[in-house]
């Protein structure tokens, strides 16, 4: 066994369970779960989880727990464009979410980004059917009026799905359902493409030749476009941080996800959101208790009193 690996046995998966929610609750000895417990008692800084997105969420959800003042985790993933790497969230966590979600969405999208990417002050963005700020969904809109007057943060407004891959923006906030929805796009089209590529490198000679000058500049484009080489989708908002890769990955984008969580908390993502979230005001206050009755009140609530 390599130095600093520990296996911790786990023989049940809960992976395919139909409601992710209870089976998290009532499975201690699921991996996720396994995961998720010894992140929140410490044993570990992250958790990577291959498996699906709700049973890791909901095991994140229940023992890692949210980070204070945070209203809803959210699923940020690095899109995979050559030469401009855009960080869109959500993809997948939350499909309904208000105003104040996609304001903190889009601090935690910067604080991974400048981690990740080691940009100082990256450009964000929303998600809509139009660039003009009257354009979108009633949260789209409340959302960006919030964000014009956001501290600590360069939002540049509105963009539209083409110009993900365009450098319009480093950050681009969704809700979960449209977020996804880019991302399976973008996957399928990426896929797709170089599939194509390797066709017509075989139709002919002269494509066979070509194909072999291009190789290396080929090898280098794959990479740039290939989702493993993301490692995943980081799930932000909790306590700790957690990666999840997707359950195809092969071992290397496994790998890639592994590193990409240490390197993440080693960069600290939390405690940069929890700073710029507490800075900018933007932290879900907590809720004020409602003050006691008077004592002759309550002495005539209880039954039987007199």
């Amino acid at each position: 066994m390599p130095d600093g690996v520990e296996v911790v046995d786990a023989p049940v998966s809960i992976a395919k369970a139909p409601d992710p929610a209870a089976a998290a609750r009532s499975t201690r000895d699921a991996s996720i779960v396994r995961a998720a417990t010894a992140v929140a008692d410490g044993q570990a800084d992250a958790f990577v989880a291959g498996g699906s997105t709700g049973t890791a969420l909901a095991a994140g959800l229940f023992n890692i727990k949210r980070a204070r003042g945070i209203h809803r985790p959210a699923l940020a993933l690095p899109l995979p464009i050559p030469g401009m790497p855009v960080t869109l969230l959500d993809v997948g966590a939350n499909v309904e979410v208000r105003a104040e979600h996609l304001v903190q969405f889009a601090y935690m999208g910067s604080a991974l980004h400048q981690v990740v990417y080691e940009i100082p002050r990256p450009r964000v963005a929303l998600l809509s059917n139009g660039e003009e700020p009257s354009r979108g969904t009633t949260e789209v809109v409340e959302a960006h009026a919030r964000l014009l007057e956001a501290s600590g943060l360069d939002f540049v407004g509105n963009i539209e799905g083409h110009a993900l891959v365009e450098g319009a923006a480093d950050v681009v906030v969704a809700d979960g359902f449209s977020g996804n929805v880019a991302l399976k796009v973008l996957e399928g089209t990426s896929q797709r493409t170089l599939v194509e590529v390797q066709q017509i490198a075989r139709r002919s000679v002269r494509a066979r030749v070509g194909n072999f000058l291009l190789k290396p500049s080929l090898y280098d484009f794959h990479a740039e476009i290939d989702p493993e080489q993301q490692g995943g989708a980081y799930l932000l908002g909790l306590r700790r941080l957690g990666v999840m890769p997707h359950g195809r990955f092969t071992r290397e984008g496994v790998a890639r996800a592994i590193l990409l969580a240490a390197q993440a908390t080693e960069g600290d993502v939390v405690g940069r959101t929890r700073e710029a979230l507490e800075a900018a005001g933007a932290l879900r206050s907590a809720p004020v208790a409602a003050p006691a009755p008077p004592a002759a009140d309550a002495a005539a609530s209880v039954p039987g009193s007199s």
